[in-house]
């Protein structure tokens, strides 16, 4: 059994990007698969019912059969299972941008990826889901130019004013926001994770360009402090 194994470590445009694999003594010598960008923690399988939940709760609220779903930042894959779980996702498209995120997933290196990259349904796309976002235009794809999606489910940034990056920003504004509702259906819905409490300005944003925005607490046991953490899943229907 070993203690710790670093996986792999590449340079980025966006950093240095490490996928490292350990016991963690704390919880009986369970695997815990971790992802650092620099020298922060961005994700760990440890901590994955809120972006489980993201995909859940969005997809609950959706009615129909063979859904095209687009989720934003691939991680360590659990929002796009949690979708895939649904027979009425038809189609489902994971932008990341991080090429080495999408290659641990072919490779396998991480517990998701074989399922994820077999499945039919699910294609990765290596592109920066924010310009995607806020281009001109109702669709994602460069090649179908008429094409909407039924829900777009992002996990990228820590929270609306928290950003991996500052160019990500103009998202979580009156005009970006208005760009990513043009690329939804009537009908549909956009997710977005935060790991911070619910916040009453940006819940006032999501329904200046959205029909509605909600916004649910997901708790979760945190065996590092003790006791519970939670994150926020904002849910934003388009009007149909």
């Amino acid at each position: 059994m070993f203690d710790f194994e670093e996986l792999d470590y590449q340079k980025t445009p966006h950093g240095e990007i490490s996928l490292r694999r350990r016991a963690e003594p704390r919880l009986d010598g369970r695997i815990v698969y971790e992802v650092k960008l620099g020298d922060e923690f961005l994700m760990s399988s440890l901590f994955t019912e809120s972006e489980v939940q993201l995909a859940r709760l969005a997809l609950a609220e959706l009615k129909g059969e063979d859904l095209d779903i687009l989720v934003g930042g691939l991680g360590l894959g659990y929002t796009a299972m949690a979708a895939l779980e649904s027979s009425a996702v038809g189609a489902l498209t994971v932008v990341e941008v991080m090429a080495p995120v999408i290659d641990w997933h072919r490779r396998g290196l991480v517990p998701l990826g074989e399922p994820l990259v077999a499945d039919p349904r699910s294609r990765l796309l290596q592109a920066d889901f924010f310009a995607l976002a806020m281009a001109p235009g109702n669709s994602f794809f460069e090649q179908q130019p008429g094409r909407q999606v039924d829900a777009v489910l992002l996990d990228i940034d820590h929270s609306p004013s928290h950003w991996l990056n500052p160019s990500n920003s103009g998202l979580y504004t009156e005009t970006g926001l208005h760009s990513l509702a043009c690329k939804i259906r009537p009908g549909g819905l956009f997710g977005l994770w935060s790991n911070e409490p619910p916040s009453e300005p940006f819940m006032q944003l999501l329904e200046s360009q959205f029909a509605s925005a909600s916004s649910h607490v997901v708790s979760f046991p945190n065996p590092y402090q003790g006791g519970e953490s939670s994150c926020t899943v904002y849910l934003a229907p388009v009007s149909a």
